[in-house]
């Protein structure tokens, strides 16, 4: 099932069919091992969960019509999260921090990452890593973990895996995770309790969203044959600059949108790539949505709110 709109009427185990994220930058909560999304600047975690940040794609040095300063609507996304009444745990950053992966450009959105104070962990983009030398300016600055670069996290009783899938592109600009990152993954999962909440977060989708356009993993399906044990898998990738989401079995998938400029949908232009809307429309794309769940009730409240 795919999804690209509000749902409502669900229980709360299905509230991980209906995990709908900001696009400049969304705040998960989770409590008792349910995560949920919530608008920046409302959202606050249980006594007994936490909340973090989502923000995704991000192209400071985009300079063109679709959006002509990427920096300031970067901004205005970092401007929700200060203005946070409960501060998260942390911020993930999925990919794409830059657009050509200048020094320059790393070193301005490091900068301006640093207003969050908050530790911030990063999956990289085909944007940040185009070859070797920016792939280590890239690890230089942003990267943990050893080897390929992913790695994975505890904190509140949930395990965060940090996947990279931007360095082997295949046909289209498919992603691809390689052998020796699926043996760490086995590896890293292994012995853990099916009752662990597992976050997985990395660039291009894990599931195949517009295969001719590259939006998708050739390899996923052995990740999710990982994953599939667990009874709550919540995966998180930007790439894609819209709202998308899919569930398979007990794996909920989530794309983000962009705070740098909106793509088109697969099928309704000949090929991906910055979608032109008038200037005074870009931040209404360029939103935030709340979603909150209420224990007592059996549906959820949807709240949308542009960066304007």
């Amino acid at each position: 099932m795919t999804e690209s709109h509000d749902r409502g009427g669900v229980d709360r185990r299905g509230l991980l069919e209906c995990m709908l994220w900001a696009g400049g930058g969304v705040v998960w909560t989770l409590a008792g091992g349910v995560p949920s999304s919530r608008l920046i600047g409302s959202a606050r975690a249980e006594a007994t969960g936490f909340s973090f940040v989502q923000l995704s794609d991000s192209h400071i040095g985009f300079s063109k019509p679709a959006n002509p300063d990427a920096r300031a609507t970067f901004d205005v996304a970092i401007d929700r999260v200060l203005a946070m009444p409960y501060a998260p745990a942390f911020v993930l950053h999925t990919g794409d921090v830059t657009h050509t992966a200048k020094p320059g450009e790393f070193d301005d959105a490091l900068e301006m990452i640093k207003r969050t104070k908050l530790d911030v962990h990063y999956a990289p983009g085909e944007h940040d890593i185009t070859d070797a030398k920016t792939r280590e300016a890239w690890f230089a600055r942003f990267g943990r973990g050893a080897g390929g670069g992913w790695y994975a996290f505890d904190h509140g009783g949930v395990h965060f895996v940090s996947l990279v899938n931007v360095v082997d592109l295949k046909a289209n600009g498919l992603g691809s995770l390689g052998a020796e990152q699926l043996a760490w993954l086995a590896d890293d999962l292994a012995g853990r309790s099916t009752s662990t909440p597992i976050v997985v977060f990395c660039h291009i989708p894990l599931w195949m969203v517009a295969p001719d356009w590259g939006w998708g993993t050739e390899d996923s399906a052995q990740a999710l044959a990982l994953l599939a044990r667990f009874g709550s898998v919540t995966v998180l990738n930007g790439h894609i600059h819209q709202i998308m989401q899919k569930v398979e079995g007990t794996v909920a998938f989530h794309t983000a949108r962009s705070s740098a400029f909106p793509q088109p949908a697969p099928g309704t232009a000949p090929s991906p790539g910055p979608k032109l809307v008038p200037a005074g429309e870009l931040r209404k794309w360029l939103g935030v949505r709340e979603v909150a769940y209420v224990a007592t009730g059996t549906s959820l409240a949807v709240t949308d709110t542009d960066l304007g």
